[in-house]
């Protein structure tokens, strides 16, 4: 009796801990609960505000996200709609991006910490691709034109590269997080603050130290506004 005791007390905690892995943002417990930015209280996530003082304006931003935006030096330019604009989306799990690529411009590689995102392109043609984890890091890739949609897996690095040298690109981005965060890999590998150590990187990547240091005195531009 005392071994099946045992035996379901670890079911249920691994049950428990397998739910919590796989979770995504926490489920609503209530219709909405819109972010109260004020509270000085810290959760995961932000505190609902009263519903009492909820109005429709919580739930709307007017992002002008039909407008074309300037890209930057890797031609691109990530307009990202999530709960930091739109109150509404604390605890729904939910967020959006307009991206615009310039001719040859790219949404260079990175990963989404907190988000699976489907693409759909709006305009002109992408090739997009995501590489599997350790250790076959694997390239999947396709060539999308207008209304083809693509998904890539949370945490999983990814990219969008736009090959018309003449036209530019339009996509739209749903991800299935209220904050799914980005971390471009350049940026964040040559481009830290402080920078991590040359012998730390020279070593991983297998070059001299003197490209490290190059790389690590370049502008890392960030794309995401």
């Amino acid at each position: 009796m005392a071994s099946s005791s045992s035996f379901l007390l670890l079911a249920s905690l691994l049950a428990m801990v397998s739910w919590q892995a796989i979770a995504s943002d926490p489920s609503p417990l209530q219709d909405f609960c819109v972010a109260d930015k004020d509270s000085p209280v810290l959760v995961n996530g932000f505190v609902c505000k009263n519903p009492k003082d909820v109005n429709a304006n919580d739930f709307f931003k007017a992002a002008e996200l039909d407008k074309p935006r300037m890209t930057n030096k890797v031609g691109s330019n990530v307009t990202l709609i999530n709960v930091m604009q739109l109150a509404g989306l604390n605890t729904l799990g939910i967020s959006i991006a307009r991206i615009d690529y310039a001719p040859l411009g790219q949404n260079p590689p990175h990963t989404h910490p907190r988000a699976t995102e489907i693409l759909t392109v709006l305009e002109g043609t992408l090739y997009v691709g995501f590489v599997t984890s350790n250790p076959n890091n694997t390239l999947l890739s396709k060539v999308l034109n207008k209304g083809d949609v693509f998904v890539f897996p949370v945490g999983l690095i990814h990219f969008q590269f736009n090959p018309n040298p003449h036209v530019p690109a339009v996509a739209i981005a749903a991800l299935s997080s209220q904050n799914p965060g980005a971390i471009t890999i350049a940026n964040a590998v040559f481009g830290s603050k402080p920078p991590i150590s040359d012998d730390v990187l020279a070593k991983a990547f297998q070059v001299e130290k003197g490209t490290i240091d190059w790389l690590q005195a370049q502008f890392w531009e960030n794309n995401h506004y």
